[in-house]
């Protein structure tokens, strides 16, 4: 109880969350976890792409950190391969390092933009790395290849873009989401304006290939389908809103195995919805602070595992 007339002291860990040891000076901007073992990785506007290796006892999560590397400015975007040996990353210098974490080798520049990469995916099917930019380009990237095998113009700078095989969605300014075929992906399959008013946040493309979630900066999420067929499915939902106050929906992820999703907010909630029943599942703050979550990470392994980022902050769990 607090004495009267004193400010009560707010719960900084409801969640009863673990802090990574050493954690990012400045905020993150993604997360990825390897496909093969218990290693995070995290890039941040410090110019560092760090690596830990998250262990479980009981309830009890510890992190070690494993290693680090370093681009010349803010790092934006990274992906694992999926042999889980190497990690991409890219950012505002303007490439993409390829760095091969597990042997110890030296990270080595794979791809070049004419402008801030915000977006990456390596995409196991066609054996390529794929980039997305604020220069209004795609490129796919062969890693035996100093140049990239295709070029895509895209219609605005790249803002967001998520792949499940063979659909990529790749969210623009100006509100366009331009829709591709990697079985054909030098055209566009189809190019849609989002079903949000406001600019696009982050994308999630269903785990069924069938249709794509997008969040915006103005705290509402989209549910669309691909197949014309489907449309009077498509919906839209409020979310991260307090009565009056409205936050950006920063990050959107399916949880790989009962796909239902969640969403992470600048109002330091996340959120756990199913989109077939139209529900919320659950709300959970980060803390009882309006903190800004920038990331959000849903993994399989033998235990669940949940990772935000606070922005404009020290502290990252």
């Amino acid at each position: 109880m607090a004495t009267f007339g004193s400010a009560a002291i707010a719960n900084q860990n409801p969640n009863k969350s673990s802090e990574v040891a050493q954690p990012p000076s400045d905020s993150v901007s993604s997360l990825c976890f390897s496909p093969k073992a218990n290693f995070l990785v995290a890039t941040s506007w410090d110019n560092q792409v760090r690596c830990w290796e998250v262990t479980r006892s009981g309830t009890a999560v510890a992190s070690v950190p494993k290693a680090s590397m370093s681009h010349d400015q803010p790092v934006l975007c990274s992906t694992w391969k999926d042999d889980g040996t190497t990690v991409f990353s890219g950012g505002c210098d303007k490439q993409v390092k390829m760095w091969p974490l597990l042997s110890g080798g030296q990270p080595v520049t794979v791809a070049m933009h004419e402008a801030p990469i915000k977006e990456l995916a390596w995409i196991p099917e066609m054996n390529l790395l794929a980039t997305g930019s604020w220069d209004k380009t795609l490129k796919y990237w062969d890693l035996r290849q100093s140049n990239p095998v295709h070029t895509q113009r895209l219609p605005e700078r790249c803002y967001a873009m998520t792949v499940r095989y063979p659909v990529m969605v790749v969210g623009t300014a100006d509100r366009n989401m331009v829709v591709f075929n990697l079985q054909n992906p030098q055209t566009e399959f189809k190019r849609i304006v989002s079903p949000l008013k406001y600019q696009t946040r982050c994308l999630a493309a269903f785990p069924d290939q069938q249709g794509f979630l997008v969040g915006s900066i103005e705290g509402r999420v989209g549910v669309h389908h691909l197949d014309d067929a489907q449309q009077n499915k498509n919906f839209t939902f409020k979310c991260h809103r307090d009565n009056a106050d409205i936050y950006s929906v920063n990050s959107l992820n399916f949880h790989p195995v009962h796909h239902t999703f969640a969403t992470a907010g600048s109002d330091g909630a996340f959120n756990f919805w199913d989109k077939d029943s139209k529900q919320r599942l659950k709300v959970s703050l980060i803390s009882n602070l309006h903190s800004n979550l920038f990331c959000l990470l849903l993994e399989q392994f033998y235990f669940c595992f949940l990772i935000i980022d606070i922005g404009f902050g020290s502290k990252k769990r």
